[in-house]
């Protein structure tokens, strides 16, 4: 564990050379609270659906610090990761914030491998294996049921507004919605949503990553086992 993230990255700040470039945000986040025994493949399934280019994990002293950098494709996906902050990965809840380039930059200088070389300009280059292959190649190639999950939701929606979300042509109503929320009442950020059939729980997915309000819906296949499974760690809402 530790610098084989570093392996995958060159140069994203040199891929743009005109000045609008510079304009745009370097797409990484830090992420903290991470199990011991996390490695690259969990952080890919906690950012299911999400284009990563980079996963740093950070030792301390030769052990892992439970910290990682991840690098995105793009701002608007670093946008998406950071609507999961305080999900689970397992029975802990992940921190994820922003972060800078420079920041990602010093933790890759300090996992450098000898065969490699790091700039003072902050460009990386190591002569490495591939990077892995990802988890799915994408949403459309995973198991369908009747159920969507929905997460990065507004604290505040209502199961009304999740209807209007998706329109008439998929016949809701709001015993088809179940809102997560804590044990405490609070809201989460994720809800469930049973479709009539599997084919409209396919056509549905249309609308991932379109918003209500100023969020970033994200859309993701589900089952009723889920949807169990998160009723009984805390409650939905009625």
């Amino acid at each position: 564990m530790g610098s084989g993230g570093v392996n995958y990255y060159q140069s994203y700040s040199s891929s743009g050379s005109g000045s609008g470039s510079m304009l745009q945000p370097f797409p990484v986040v830090r992420l903290r609270g991470l199990p011991f025994n996390c490695d690259d493949l969990d952080i890919l399934k906690f950012f299911v659906g999400l284009d990563i280019v980079d996963c740093l994990l950070v030792n301390k002293n030769g052990r892992f610090s439970g910290e990682a950098f991840v690098v995105f494709s793009s701002p608007m996906q670093a946008e998406f990761a950071l609507q999961r902050d305080r999900q689970n990965m397992g029975r802990r809840y992940i921190e994820v914030f922003r972060c800078n380039k420079h920041d990602y930059y010093q933790a890759v200088a300090a996992e450098v491998s000898p065969g490699g070389s790091f700039h003072e300009g902050g460009d990386y280059y190591h002569s490495a294996p591939p990077r892995p292959k990802k988890i799915s190649e994408g949403k459309d190639q995973m198991d369908y049921t009747e159920v969507l999950k929905l997460r990065g939701l507004p604290y505040s929606v209502s199961k009304s507004e999740i209807v209007e979300f998706f329109g008439h042509e998929f016949c809701l109503n709001e015993e088809s919605v179940h809102i997560v929320s804590r044990s405490d009442g609070k809201a989460t950020g994720e809800a469930y949503v049973e479709f009539t059939s599997v084919e409209m729980a396919k056509k549905a997915m249309c609308k991932d990553k379109m918003t209500i309000g100023s969020r970033y819906v994200e859309l993701f296949p589900s089952t009723h086992d889920e949807a169990s499974r998160s009723h009984s760690r805390s409650r939905f809402d009625v």
